[in-house]
């Protein structure tokens, strides 16, 4: 080996460790921050009422609606960019203070107009004090990806936990002094607010605005993209609450939100890093002339295996759970929960898809995708919505499986796998579920006269080791497998960093 071989091997070697202890921080905190997040929703609910969550998932569609638009796919085309100086960073600063100060003015004058939509005068008052969310966007937008260009995660995190505590804390002390929906409009301004102040302290980088954006024209275009995919993204996923709001009474859609929430706490939070971390894994693998369907099968095999048994055991035990977690006035969520919680392994398999084609350089697929389930998920919202709120579960039932149908007829070919090898792969995990599944159904009518919180150990405890014994004596090797998997410290991302289509795809998820 030669002076230039070594030189470029302990670059690797020091870049691998970079990029271990950024991953190390990226989890650590994200997990601290989500336990004192779900604590406080916890305590939160049981002092508020499901009119309470109804109010502020309408005032939130307003919000979510405009947010695709705020500039932050400009601040992250920064990470991509070859050179980056000073003027560069200047144009996305002003970029990203024009697009905010206008779209936080016509939050405000619109508001009146969401009110008498969703017929709730409240609203309006709400979107007026939450526009101030979008002028603390410049100042956390532009922070965070000069952070991430440097790979630097710990300070992040340490911001991000710290903000989650500056939430829950507000949420929760109004909450408990009867503020009712407000606790849930200022904590998240507190949350931007405190996230703004800490990532500009964080970056070290004092950025004036340059507003003539002559040679930015790079930044635009990659930014534009994403932003397409974003807004995609917003009309599946809004979409319900938006048909729901004029068609059903604040307290069910209060109940409908609330159980969205709790099912999506999986998909939402923990499969988006699992896509950050694939992507570049799959890259390597790809430039390196290897196909990359064994790695994705075990992936979709690896994600099932924890997530199928979470929504099965979640939908069988839902009344329990939330009698337990939430309370009485929240029973009416159970019905809810059970339902969307059988369509969340679909929703999960579908979501780890995209990064196979993006790493492939092939992110158009990711966009057909994204466009499919911007017309799926909201056609079926609106046929549902006659049943009332349990028709947007049943929406679910079938939006999650056609998108899902979609994305796998768009990648399997494309990664050189087929649909049997999928069923092959994922065939283990289908069968343990349903062994779980029928020893907790015949479980229950054995403890129906138990303690909501004695039924949920019970139930909880019975399916938990159906599934891990049917793994454990039947299929052995997945189980094998799966500790291989988790156990591995040398990976292909660790010397690789994440191309820029691939975290398109990682946001939109």
């Amino acid at each position: 080996m030669n002076e230039n071989d070594q030189t470029m091997t302990g670059g690797d070697a020091a870049f691998a460790d970079r990029v271990r202890r950024a991953l190390a921080w990226r989890w650590g905190t994200q997990v601290l921050a989500q336990i004192i997040t779900w604590t406080s929703t916890i305590l939160v609910v049981r002092l508020l009422s499901p009119t309470d969550y109804g109010l502020f998932a309408m005032a939130q569609t307003v919000i979510t609606a405009l947010a695709f638009l705020n500039g932050q796919s400009f601040a992250t085309s920064l990470i991509q960019a070859e050179k980056v100086d000073d003027r560069r960073i200047g144009q996305v600063f002003a970029l990203l203070l024009m697009l905010n100060g206008s779209l936080a003015a016509l939050q405000f004058a619109m508001a009146p107009l969401a009110a008498d939509y969703y017929d709730e005068p409240l609203i309006a008052d709400m979107l007026r004090i939450q526009a101030i969310i979008f002028l603390t966007i410049p100042f956390s937008a532009l922070p965070q990806e000069l952070l991430a260009r440097r790979i630097e995660f710990r300070s992040q995190g340490l911001v991000n936990l710290f903000c989650a505590v500056v939430g829950a804390s507000t949420a929760l002390i109004l909450a408990w002094y009867g503020f009712g929906v407000w606790a849930l409009v200022y904590a998240p301004i507190a949350m931007f607010t405190t996230r703004a102040v800490g990532l500009t302290l964080a970056a070290r980088v004092l950025v004036k605005p340059v507003f003539d954006l002559r040679g930015a024209g790079d930044l635009i275009t990659f930014g534009g993209a994403l932003t397409l995919c974003q807004l995609f993204w917003i009309v599946q996923s809004q979409s319900d609450i938006v048909i729901a709001g004029r068609a059903l009474e604040t307290h069910d859609l209060g109940l409908y939100s609330e159980a969205l929430f709790l099912t999506l706490i999986v998909t939402g939070r923990f499969l988006p890093p699992i896509n950050e971390v694939a992507f570049p894994a799959y890259a390597e693998l790809h430039k390196a002339g290897r196909t990359l369907a064994p790695y994705f099968l075990r992936n979709a095999r690896m994600v099932l295996l924890v997530v199928a048994p979470i929504y099965v055991g979640l939908s069988l035990t839902a009344e329990p759970a939330i009698l337990t977690l939430f309370g009485e006035k929240w029973a009416e969520m159970a019905p809810f929960v059970a339902g969307l919680a059988l369509a969340m392994p679909f929703f999960a398999l579908q979501i780890i898809c995209s990064p196979t084609t993006n790493a492939m350089g092939r992110p158009r697929i990711y966009l057909t995708t994204a466009f499919c389930g911007a017309i799926i998920f909201p056609a079926l919202f609106l046929a549902g919505i006659r049943f009332g709120p349990i028709g947007l579960v049943y929406a679910w039932w079938i939006a999650a499986p056609a998108l899902l149908a979609v994305t796998l007829a768009l990648t399997l070919p494309v990664i050189g796998a087929r649909l049997r090898d999928l069923v092959v792969a994922i065939a283990p995990v289908a069968a343990a579920s349903g062994l779980m599944a029928g020893a907790v159904a015949a479980t229950q009518p054995l403890v129906t006269e138990w303690y909501p919180v004695a039924q949920l150990a019970a139930l909880g405890a019975i399916g938990a080791s159906t599934y891990a014994v049917t793994l454990w004596f039947i299929w052995p090797e997945v189980v094998r497998d799966a500790w291989a998997m988790l156990r591995r410290r040398s990976a292909p991302l660790e010397v690789e960093t994440i191309p820029p289509d691939a975290a398109a795809g990682a946001s939109a998820t």
